[in-house]
């Protein structure tokens, strides 16, 4: 057990390099408030995660709990998702609490990681297999309708009465050799990766003398499939029983523990069976142009800002992200002729107004769709110049964009962790449902693919409702390339491609807002004690 204080001389970073080499450790567990050089972390918590488990306690979820954090440490704590999805692609488990945190070590410790989710619950009692059955699904495991053939065995191998639909209820006349009998099948079945056994005591076994937690670990051949315990009414959390032939169970008191551990478990062998996976080399990017652009507006911004329209596409261009076709105009007659110039098929186009600090166009009525002919054009313009007068520097005309899935995509240069890469559902909802996935960059091709699958609005994109898919190829070079971006650039401090419009023919950023600050790289070696 080691206590860092303010971590002055020895740091997490520290203590898990030692532990991957110390030729000892197999399990680490952390309760970390802060991160001195959480790149350094991010970069070792992948490696060490490979041999061992990390598990950490996931503090300060709460503007509260951040606070309280901060007050702590002297330090900013890093904002819930981007710590989030820190754990998530370095393969660290997060838990809630400190007893989650025991549980789960306490199943990683005497278990080996189960195959995946499926799970079979068999207990002496009805209800308690219902509350099992709940804690798991809940918990994110499934069961799974078990063979025919084996419902058959297990059947025969139990008592009259027992049931093997849905959880085993071997019922409470069950021995202790039927148990272990029927335990044994399940161990021995490809149909399920994990079985946890649920008992409460009961008369019928007090008056036989049998030990059904003796069923557990008194038999060999208990290693084939991850199995836990849950037994009602242990006064301890989480306990380890000793196996006959070495290893041990572990017995949680309640099924919710249970199921949480297996979760977290199931979870850690996904994250293993998976390649690293690697950033990929984009063509066409100017690093150099993008650098240039970005010094030249700060030169004369010395506090920095958000980009003006020209500035912002000359930037996304720099790195090939797809943008609809748009024009310049600061006069009524320069946007009746930049419309004209960019009608689509049907002859509609969109007008934006712009002005230094705009962000949220529709909040504002800064915007003006659907507007055809000459005179909605002129119209246009001359309601915001009237509207906006003082403020209006411009408008931007685009073509009016056909149908799609709207989405955002983003980022963020988080000043603990760097640039945090957001995507989800996009337009005017994107704030009020809040259908989001975040992952830190640079983006690997498996954290692209994480991000494109993770949101609610995930099955739109592939096709859901008989529309077909989108232009999924399109999509992860945008994400690649925002990545790049947001890498290439410590200026960047804030981008939003909202909405971006995602369709079978094509991913295009609609609107676009940029915001750049004075800033130089981070040093990734240095630590930050204060």
């Amino acid at each position: 057990f080691v206590s860092l204080g303010d971590k002055y001389d020895v740091s997490g970073n520290d203590l898990l390099l030692w532990w991957e080499g110390d030729g000892v450790t197999d399990l680490a567990l952390l309760h970390l408030e802060s991160f001195g050089n959480p790149r350094a972390f991010s970069r070792t918590a992948r490696r060490v995660t490979r041999r061992m488990p990390v598990l950490t306690v996931d503090a300060g979820r709460t503007e509260a709990g951040r606070r309280a954090a901060a007050s702590r440490t002297a330090a900013a704590a890093p904002r819930t998702m981007t710590r989030q999805a820190l754990f998530t692609q370095a393969g660290i488990t997060a838990t809630r609490t400190i007893g989650e945190l025991l549980e789960t070590a306490a199943l990683l410790h005497s278990q080996a990681a189960p195959d995946g989710h499926r799970v079979v619950i068999v207990t002496n009692a009805g209800g308690a297999g219902v509350l099992a059955a709940d804690a798991c699904a809940e918990a994110g495991l499934s069961l799974p309708q078990l063979p025919t053939d084996l419902m058959d065995d297990l059947l025969a191998a139990l008592p009259t009465g027992a049931s093997a639909a849905g959880p085993v209820d071997a019922t409470a006349a069950v021995t202790e050799a039927q148990l272990r009998n029927a335990v044994d099948r399940l161990m021995l079945s490809g149909a399920i990766d994990s079985v946890l056994v649920v008992l409460v005591p009961t008369a019928v076994a007090a008056a036989t003398g049998d030990d059904l937690v003796r069923a557990l670990t008194g038999a060999p051949g208990r290693r084939s499939r991850t199995v836990a315990a849950v037994l009602l009414g242990q006064a301890l959390p989480v306990r380890l029983l000793p196996c006959a032939e070495g290893g041990f169970v572990p017995a949680f008191a309640d099924p919710q523990a249970a199921a949480r551990a297996l979760a977290h478990a199931a979870r850690r062998a996904q994250w293993l069976a998976r390649p690293p996976g690697t950033v990929p080399d984009l063509a066409g990017t100017e690093t150099g142009r993008a650098r240039a652009v970005a010094d030249t507006w700060l030169a004369g911004h010395l506090e920095g800002g958000w980009l003006d329209p020209r500035t912002c596409a000359e930037l996304l261009a720099c790195y090939k992200i797809p943008q609809l076709p748009w024009a310049w105009a600061e006069t009524e007659d320069e946007a009746a002729m930049a419309a004209e110039r960019l009608r689509g098929p049907d002859g509609r186009v969109v007008m934006k107004a712009a002005w230094p600090g705009l962000l949220h166009k529709s909040e504002q009525h800064a915007i003006h769709l659907d507007l055809q002919g000459d005179a909605q054009v002129r119209a246009a313009f001359r309601d915001f110049a009237t509207r906006f007068a003082g403020l209006l520097t411009g408008v931007v005309v685009q073509p009016l964009a056909g149908r799609g899935t709207e989405l955002v995509a983003g980022v963020v240069q988080d000043e603990v962790f760097g640039p945090l890469v957001l995507f989800g559902l996009g337009g005017t909802a994107t704030e009020l449902l809040a259908d989001h996935a975040a992952r830190l960059a640079p983006l690997t091709d498996l954290d692209v693919h994480d991000l494109i699958t993770a949101p609610r609005c995930a099955p739109l994109l592939f096709g859901h409702g008989g529309s077909g898919p989108v232009d999924l190829e399109g999509l992860e070079q945008l994400l690649h390339r925002l990545s790049r971006m947001a890498c290439d650039l410590p200026q960047l401090a804030e981008a939003d491609l909202n909405p971006v419009l995602a369709r079978p023919g094509g991913t295009t950023a609609l609107d676009a807002r940029i915001r750049l600050l004075p800033r130089t790289a981070h040093d990734p070696y240095l630590r930050r004690l204060r």
